[in-house]
């Protein structure tokens, strides 16, 4: 196993520090056409409770070259970027170390992503521990908790690249 310094004297990373990570998708009206999103959070179970579970989330996305805050990191001039999005089948699969993501998106999603080439990549550090993977939520819940300050500010926001594999 790798293990990044992090300089703080304290114990290597561990992916399982960071809990349950989801990644859902969804789309949006923008002014030039619908806006493919993506957005990664963690439930906040990681073994050490929510707050560690943040500042491993945190750690992770600072270790990989991912500011967290307003900063937006284009993919599509870092080619060097951990963090890459495929379109494979009619899932959506994001790959970064300790992370390796798929979910099937709406219909819309994988359109506005077909059109544009790309879609908005946030991993939040807030965790959210109500939106646990098979249970319904609820579009304004989703709304509240992507567009919430708290969340926006405490995220890695990325423009990536949609690859797509090409069959044989």
């Amino acid at each position: 196993m790798t293990t990044t310094p992090n300089g703080d004297g304290s114990r290597p990373f561990r992916a399982t520090d960071m809990g349950t990570l989801v990644v859902m998708a969804w789309s949006a009206e923008a002014p030039d056409g619908d806006m493919p999103y993506l957005l990664a959070y963690s439930l906040g179970d990681g073994p050490d409770g929510p707050e560690a579970t943040s500042a491993a989330v945190e750690r992770m996305l600072k270790d990989n070259g991912l500011p967290v805050g307003d900063d937006l990191v284009d993919g599509a001039a870092r080619p060097s970027l951990p963090v890459s999005l495929l379109i494979d089948a009619g899932r959506a699969v994001v790959n970064m170390p300790h992370l390796d993501a798929r979910c099937t998106p709406p219909a819309e999603w994988l359109a506005a992503v077909a059109e544009r080439g790309f879609a908005y990549f946030m991993f939040t550090t807030r965790p959210w521990p109500e939106a646990e993977p098979g249970k319904p939520i609820d579009p304004e819940a989703l709304v509240a908790f992507a567009g919430a300050e708290e969340t926006l500010n405490a995220a890695a926001h990325l423009i990536l690249p949609a690859r797509r594999l090409h069959a044989g």
